[in-house]
């Protein structure tokens, strides 16, 4: 079996962790690092896994995977090149930065493999998208997405999209929690007490995602199959075109693939 290193095992870390525990890996082939003793312990006792030195980690992994804080990953990888053999791939988590920030601190002809999850890899809900840096092939790619399957879909695309994708899919559960905390206010001031609020929203959001799942049909119509002439629906949608809530979410992705790009410059 393939051994699997996590070095930086914070939520998403975890979340590969417990993915991979969920679909079958042995424990004794799952590596962990962690900065505190706690949280070592922590890991141990949750998994059943090692948790050893970071050098320790890459040495004995075939694939290792980095799932620290962008500012932290230079340190990291100064850290790591002696012990890497340039043969087996490294997975990034590290939001902004580039394939050729890897390449160009470990070992020449690295494979790197970039992947963006997101937080609903916690509830087997995650879409990752993985691409491929110059020495990975599609057998690394292949390996990259076996970690990832468990905790829901998984695409492959040019890393070209993958500012976009951190915009979306990445920084997107965000904006939804946004949507249903401000329709969750809005059933409080309508009088509804807040746990009524909360089940009715939260049902409503699942069942919409559901149908924009299930049925294949493009979101305008599902929109107008809701929307009755001059019923309480088109009312709703009226004012929400009058605050230019379509404008301000094409803004706020835009402001979080520009913040993923200086986050690139800012570290590479």
């Amino acid at each position: 079996m393939t051994t699997v290193a996590v070095l930086g095992a914070g939520r998403i870390g975890k979340a590969v962790l417990a993915g991979l525990k969920r679909s079958g890996w042995p424990a004794e082939d799952l590596l962990a690092t962690a900065r505190r003793p706690e949280r070592a312990a922590a890991l141990e006792s949750e998994f059943g896994i090692q948790v050893v030195s970071n050098s320790e980690a890459v040495k004995r992994a075939d694939i290792t995977v980095i799932a620290v804080k962008p500012q932290d990953a230079e340190a990291l990888l100064e850290e790591l090149a002696p012990s890497l053999s340039g043969d087996n791939p490294v997975v990034s988590l590290c939001a902004g930065l580039p394939t050729t920030f890897f390449e160009k601190r470990l070992p020449d002809g690295t494979p790197v493999v970039r992947a963006m999850t997101n937080t609903p890899a916690l509830v087997e809900e995650a879409v990752t998208v993985i691409s491929a840096g110059k020495q990975a092939t599609e057998a690394h790619l292949r390996q990259a997405e076996q970690l990832f399957q468990p905790l829901g879909h998984t695409l492959h695309l040019d890393e070209s999209h993958i500012d976009a994708v951190t915009a979306l899919s990445g920084s997107g559960p965000a904006y939804f929690y946004y949507l249903v905390e401000g329709m969750i206010d809005a059933a409080i001031l309508m009088g509804l007490p807040r746990s009524v609020a909360q089940e009715l929203i939260v049902q409503t959001a699942t069942g919409a995602a559901a149908m924009l799942r299930d049925t294949g049909e493009h979101p305008v119509q599902l929109r107008e199959a809701v929307t009755s002439p001059a019923g309480t629906t088109i009312n709703a949608v009226r004012e929400l075109e009058r605050h230019r809530v379509r404008a301000a979410i094409l803004d706020a992705a835009e402001a979080a693939r520009d913040r993923a790009r200086e986050i690139a410059g800012e570290y590479s």
